[in-house]
């Protein structure tokens, strides 16, 4: 077995943070150390800081001067997307590789900095966009590269779920989130489609609203109109609008139309469905791959190879880009150049 990596996971903040922990615990080339402590800020009834961590047996610090003391060869940052900045800058200062959580900000000034910074102090940049690594997803790259589709016309794609608040209530604090659903769930597609398509994001028009949970002081619903350079017109449906009685949290699609033909990509299709017994409730069992350990196996492997992980920083910043000309569009109601 190689030498064991060295990585700190820097807060539970985010639903995925037990997730990555679990999975890096599991490993036995990595050895964890967490740390939470912007803990005492979460809502009442959120368990985080050292009690998840003792649930999950990982090794627990209060600090993170004690994390990054440790000597850590990468870390994982999940804590809100407001504080991804100053933890990035951080981790770069010390020399360290980063996988952060999506969105990589909550500014694309902020997003320039946290790529500047990982780039002059030559250390890794990864956005976590796990939906990239599904075989299905892989497949229709490749069928869309080798000229199967002709040229692409256009996109359409839903990232729709639950609201997140029961879980975590700051996805909803304009503040610590820099906004809602748009901010939320417009990257995972702006994503896909900038893996997919040679040509990069050149305007952008959005309509967003609080129809659904106007008890929130964020956008709840959206709508994103996204124009490239090649003409590809793409839609992304990027609504908090499942209801907390529906089988799953959500889910995400992707709809390609090219000249030649049209392929359809459900990331979260591989399910068996039916209804519990003991309640008559709706349930989903997934048995697809599991997406998360193959962006981590890419992050460790590009750590390990001394390579570039993709997505980068730069990808992340990219969809930053998008996110925020959505917003300025939904505003003024008007296209926003990038």
């Amino acid at each position: 077995m190689s030498e064991s990596l060295k990585i700190g996971l820097l807060s539970f903040a985010h639903v995925h943070a037990a997730g990555y922990a679990m999975l890096l615990q599991e490993r036995e080339d990595v050895t964890l150390l967490a740390a939470d402590p912007d803990q005492a800020d979460s809502a009442p009834g959120e368990v985080r800081g050292k009690t998840l961590a003792d649930q999950l047996g990982v090794s627990y610090v209060d600090t993170y001067d004690e994390l990054f003391a440790w000597g850590p060869d990468a870390v994982v940052i999940c804590s809100e997307n407001s504080r991804h900045r100053e933890l990035v800058e951080r981790a770069a200062a010390a020399g360290v590789h980063v996988l952060c959580e999506k969105p990589l900000a909550t500014s694309v000034e902020d997003a320039e900095a946290m790529v500047a910074a990982c780039e002059q102090a030559g250390v890794s940049l990864m956005t976590a966009y796990p939906v990239r690594f599904h075989p299905a997803f892989r497949a229709l790259r490749e069928r869309i590269r080798a000229g199967g589709l002709g040229t692409v016309l256009s996109a359409s794609g839903t990232n729709n779920g639950q609201i997140p608040i029961a879980a975590r209530r700051w996805f909803a604090d304009p503040v610590l989130a820099g906004g809602g659903s748009l901010m939320d769930h417009t990257v995972h597609l702006a994503d896909l489609l900038d893996d997919l398509l040679d040509a990069r994001a050149v305007s952008v028009y959005a309509q967003s609203n609080r129809i659904v949970h106007p008890e929130v002081d964020v956008e709840t619903g959206g709508l994103v109109v996204v124009t490239y350079a090649d003409g590809t017109v793409a839609t992304i449906d990027c609504s908090w609008n499942r209801p907390a009685s529906y089988l799953t949290w959500g889910g995400l699609t992707l709809n390609v139309e090219g000249s030649a033909g049209s392929v359809s990509f459900d990331a979260f299709g591989q399910a068996v469905t039916g209804y519990d017994d003991t309640d008559g409730k709706a349930i989903s069992v997934g048995y697809g791959a599991n997406l998360d350990a193959l962006m981590v196996e890419e992050f460790i492997s590009a750590v390990r190879e001394g390579r570039r992980p993709q997505p980068d920083g730069e990808v992340g910043l990219r969809t930053v880009q998008i996110v925020m000309a959505g917003y300025e569009s939904a505003r003024t109601g008007q296209p926003v150049a990038i």
